[in-house]
């Protein structure tokens, strides 16, 4: 028993190792001059250039425009993941509920026919969706980037089957209450679901933070980049003899990872509840 414990915890410490080795460099990387980085490759001693590389990151105006901060680019990231999550969760609910609720004809239908969209990713459907947010006057602008990615067939299914899991004495007992549709959705499903909330959040979350095709296609004003973006826009200075800021990359990498590790390790409990429980 001791022997499968230990290869166990062997094969857990090697599984964060692996998992946390690559950031663990990005980090050390990051605190050394773009001149070294570029000769000597990625480091594994934490340099002297730490204040330096994180404050001009965090604090200074870069880009064409020379206004544009990381912590613009972060703030705009924020708005983006938490607008993604909640706007999805807040759909998804309400087609979930009335599918499994209103039993209308051709529910089931209407639902597969929300499944399938799995199989169109944004990628496929890129160019009509900037086609339409572009005559709607949307371009540039925080509604533009969110909007589009709010239907959600994984949040839809995930409600879905919570919401079919539900006894049906609740029901009746909020009809016997008096209490309508409204009433009972808010009052009696949403409390139920704060589990199964918090972890479609954390998967939409991340999905928004870390979304890079659409803020580039959606965004030419600096001022909504995103900091995947302005990962992207480091990188793309090879002017003459002039090399990429690549410790101002690394550091602005590390800086894009903390929020959702952050999400993660706050609402992990309540995730892991989300998607295993079986008794509501």
């Amino acid at each position: 028993m001791y022997r499968t414990k230990f290869f166990d915890h062997l094969i857990l410490i090697a599984g964060v190792v692996l998992m946390l080795g690559p950031l663990a460099v990005a980090f050390t990387t990051s605190t050394h001059s773009a001149a070294e980085i570029h000769s000597k490759g990625l480091m594994l001693a934490i340099g002297d250039q730490f204040d330096e590389t994180y404050s001009k990151v965090l604090f200074h105006g870069g880009g064409f425009t020379g206004q544009v901060t990381g912590l613009t680019m972060a703030w705009n990231s924020l708005i983006l993941g938490v607008g993604f999550a909640v706007g999805k969760i807040v759909l998804s609910m309400m087609a979930a509920y009335a599918i499994v609720y209103f039993r209308f004809r051709l529910a089931t239908l209407a639902f597969w026919l929300i499944f399938t969209t799995l199989l169109l990713p944004l990628e496929v459907r890129i160019m009509p969706s900037y086609q339409v947010m572009s005559e709607l006057g949307l371009l540039n602008t925080h509604t533009g980037l969110i909007l589009p990615l709010l239907a959600s067939a994984t949040g839809t299914f995930f409600f879905r089957q919570f919401f079919k899991s539900v006894p049906e004495e609740l029901l009746e007992a909020a009809r016997i209450d008096g209490a309508g549709p409204i009433k009972f959705f808010i009052d009696v499903l949403v409390p139920l679901s704060r589990t199964m909330i918090a972890a479609v959040f954390i998967i939409m979350f991340v999905y928004g933070w870390n979304q890079y095709l659409w803020p580039l296609l959606m965004t030419t004003d600096e001022s909504f980049y995103t900091l995947m973006r302005g990962i992207k826009q480091i990188l793309q200075v090879w002017v003459g003899s002039q090399i990429p800021d690549y410790n101002e990359a690394f550091a602005m990498a590390v800086l894009a990872m903390l929020p959702p590790v952050i999400v993660v390790v706050i609402f992990q409990s309540w995730f892991i509840k989300g998607l295993t429980e079986t008794d509501k």
